[in-house]
Order: C-alpha cells, then structure tokens, then sequence
C-alpha cells in the first residue's frame, strides 16, 4: 500500500483540471472520456451539490471518498479519516456512496442520502459506518432511529425523491469506474488520485502535496 501511495504522489496523476476531464494518463480508457465527460467534471467530483460537506466547508483541500457501508476497510478507517480533517481544519470531506457489496448497501445509502432533507446526512453516516458488524436492513433502521433519524419522514423523503437519489449513487459509481477505482474505500485528494487505504500519516502528506500542487500553479 505504501508503495502504491508513493507512486501516486511520485506520478502526479491529475486526474481534474481545466477542461475537467482526466487529465492523468492511464487513468480511464480513451473511450470511456466522452461517456464519462458529465460526471469527471471538477465540480462535480469535488463539489457536487447533491452531497453534503464534512469538515471545512470552505477548506482549501477536498478529499472525496468513495465508500461502502459493508465495507470493513471503510469503518476502520472512518475514524482516522475523521481525525484528520478535524486537526487540518481547512480540509472539506466528502463521502461518496459506492454501494458495490450488495442489496443492503444500497439500501444504507439511499437511507443516509434520504435523511439529508431532514439534516441529518452526517448522524445517519457516522452511526453506519461506525458499525463493526454487516449491515442488515432491520439493523440500519435500528442503528439510524438510534440516532435521531425520524424513520417515517426518512421513508417519505426517499420515496419523493428516489430518482435524484439514485442519481446521485449512479454518478457516483460512474466517476468511481472512470477513475479506475477497484474497491471501496477508494479517494481523491485535491487532485491527486488515491486508490486504498492511507494512514494518518499518509493522509495528512496527500494533503500537504495537494496543496503544493495548488500553489504551483
């Protein structure tokens, strides 16, 4: 994994920018770039509206994860990744649901992004993948009643308005197979490609080189 992270910074993989579209070699297939054109936009990978913002909302560095709530990998790492952006401060994380583990993940997300309209996002996000054990769908209604989350309102909002919902998850996935991503967690770091785990430690060079990277500009 180290090995695989010095890579990426030794490389520079650019993968937004200007025109917006993979700018980092070998990162999509030619094919893919026109399909993919709508969805690999820098506003749309870093700042799509339909997502709630953690941390800094005007951070000068975004990191966007691509995560599974079944993902093992994704809970161990979530309160590293938490900790980071909180002792940063000028950091604004984003989580992008990438539900690739089954029917119950999709379930959990279309849940989390259907307790946004009761400003809830964040609530609903730390309690599912905050869970050491697999997800069920009895379990996810628990675990978000649990946290404040008005079910019946939940189920109300989902169903008015699963199309953007399910936009939103499709988006997601699109951008993540652009990119190349494999599996869950996967990141971008400023403009910096990032598949796989990071340390805190790794974290935080990703975001000291995201910066430098702006700056040179």
């Amino acid at each position: 994994m180290t090995q695989s992270i010095e890579r990426t910074r030794r490389e520079a993989l650019r993968v937004l920018g200007g025109s917006a579209l993979l700018l980092g070699a070998g990162v999509a297939p030619h094919s893919a770039l026109a399909q993919d054109e709508k969805v690999l936009t820098e506003a749309l990978v870093l700042r799509d509206p339909d997502i709630p913002v953690v941390g800094n909302p005007d951070g000068d560095v975004t990191i966007v994860e691509y995560f599974d709530y079944n993902c093992p990998y994704c809970r161990k790492i979530a309160p590293e990744l938490r900790q980071v952006v909180q002792d940063d401060g000028k950091v604004r994380l984003v989580h992008k649901d990438w539900p690739i583990l089954g029917e119950v993940s999709v379930i959990a997300a279309r849940m989390v992004l259907a307790s946004k309209y009761q400003d809830k996002f964040v609530q609903a996000h730390d309690v599912l993948i905050g869970v050491a054990s697999k997800l069920t769908v009895p379990r996810i209604r628990e675990l978000l009643a649990g946290a404040g989350i008005d079910l019946d309102r939940a189920d109300r909002d989902l169903a008015a308005n699963a199309k953007a919902i399910d936009a939103i998850i499709k988006r997601n996935g699109d951008q993540a197979k652009a990119f190349g991503f494999r599996g869950t967690p996967s990141f971008i770091v400023g403009k910096f490609r990032v598949p796989g785990i990071l340390t805190m430690a790794q974290f935080n060079q990703a975001i000291a080189d995201a910066r430098k990277a702006a700056a040179q500009k």
